[in-house]
């Protein structure tokens, strides 16, 4: 698989993305209602109704009772529609620019997982290889050993090499599945672990660009202006509530008792601000619009470090890699090879011939760590650059 299949399958079936969408939908339902006027009440009483009396004669509209029938609209005053909305639609861009966020974090952790499998990959690889190299070893020296051409102790130490590879082939083979199983996940093929290959080579050493964007342009610190946006609005709703909201109502009556009469008339209410005008209510919004500043500042200062982080990472990364990839790998392959072909000749001791192993071998794990860390640092300088903040 390459990356850019695995990324392919990463947009289609990745959980966090479609939670992240849920939100965006749950906070475009939220504009609905709050831009929704309040529903009136109808009420209806029966009245003067007396058991001593009875209820006379005939239907039900013949009844001695008094009927009211009563509509209330309650009218809202201060623009507190205006900014229920206002709060609202500042959440939904604050979602949409988390789900912007989530994608870029998530691609993030996608290219490290795969990059992380071609590793295990690639140790597994050395760690059989070199597990190869010692049983051979071992199988020649037990024959040496019969013919008298090699001490006990000497086939002792090729067993101890040969068991310790042996184990690091297992290790790497356990730390294998467990990059298959990150990888699985994030694709959503968590069936198929065990069948994942990442298929592309490392990334090559290149000229970089690190001018970084704009911090104004990544999408968690412009979902953290949207929510700011958002605690001043529902500030300025606290404040709203100052303004007496007004219930007007109209009503009709049937009056049955005597001589059936019908009545009308119309009604006005308003709260009064006898205990509390909302004190507690607008101290709350006040601190939630100041946290929210504070969280952008927060957030801000992060994206700095986080930015600054990633560009000493990928300079780091690329003089590891240089410097093992300008010779040094090469040198201990040299070094191997005429140890390998001196104890062959019986020109080296096996003690010089293990430790020239043992030193190419962590050559080559740490060369194999050094493209690994270079092709992370190298993406995760990227995806700082891929996600913008959406006009």
């Amino acid at each position: 698989m390459t990356l850019h299949e695995a990324e392919a399958l990463w947009r289609e079936h990745s959980r966090e993305l479609k939670l992240a969408e849920t939100a965006v939908a749950g906070a475009s339902a939220d504009v609905r209602t709050a831009g929704q006027r309040p529903n009136p009440d109808l009420t209806i009483n029966a009245l003067s109704i007396s058991p001593q009396s009875g209820f006379g004669g005939g239907s039900l509209k013949e009844k001695k009772m008094d009927t009211q029938f009563r509509l209330d609209q309650l009218v809202e005053r201060g623009g507190k529609r205006d900014l229920r909305i206002k709060g609202a639609e500042a959440r939904v861009d604050a979602a949409k620019f988390d789900r912007d966020d989530t994608a870029r974090q998530q691609l993030g952790d996608l290219r490290q997982a795969y990059y992380n499998l071609r590793l295990a990959q690639e140790k597994l690889a050395l760690a059989r290889e070199s597990a190869a190299l010692y049983e051979k070893s071992t199988t020649a020296g037990r024959l040496r050993l019969k013919a008298g051409d090699l001490a006990p102790v000497d086939v002792s130490r090729l067993q101890i090499d040969q068991a310790r590879a042996e184990a690091d082939a297992r290790q790497a083979q356990a730390d294998l599945a467990v990059a298959q199983q990150m990888l699985a996940y994030l694709i959503g093929r968590d069936n198929e672990a065990e069948q994942l290959v990442a298929a592309d080579n490392w990334p090559q050493l290149e000229a970089i660009a690190l001018n970084a964007a704009p911090l104004d342009q990544r999408p968690d610190l412009a979902a953290a202006q949207k929510r700011m946006a958002a605690a001043e609005a529902d500030r300025d709703l606290a404040r709203a509530k100052r303004n007496r909201d007004v219930t007007v109502g109209v009503q009709y009556e049937r009056n049955l008792q005597n001589a059936p009469t019908n009545s009308y008339g119309i009604g006005v209410s308003v709260p009064l601000f006898v205990w509390h005008e909302y004190e507690g209510e607008i101290g709350r919004a006040e601190a939630d619009y100041n946290a929210s500043r504070l969280q952008y500042d927060q957030q801000q200062a992060l994206a700095i470090g986080q930015v600054a982080q990633a560009r000493n990472a990928l300079l780091a990364s690329r003089d590891r890699m240089q410097r093992l990839e300008g010779g040094l790998l090469a040198d201990a392959e040299r070094v191997a090879k005429a140890a390998e072909l001196a104890y062959g000749k019986g020109a080296m001791g096996l003690m010089d011939l293990l430790d020239a192993r043992r030193t190419l071998r962590q050559i080559q794990i740490e060369a194999a760590s050094a493209r690994a860390d270079y092709a992370k640092a190298l993406s995760d300088w990227q995806v700082q650059a891929e996600f913008r903040k959406n006009p």
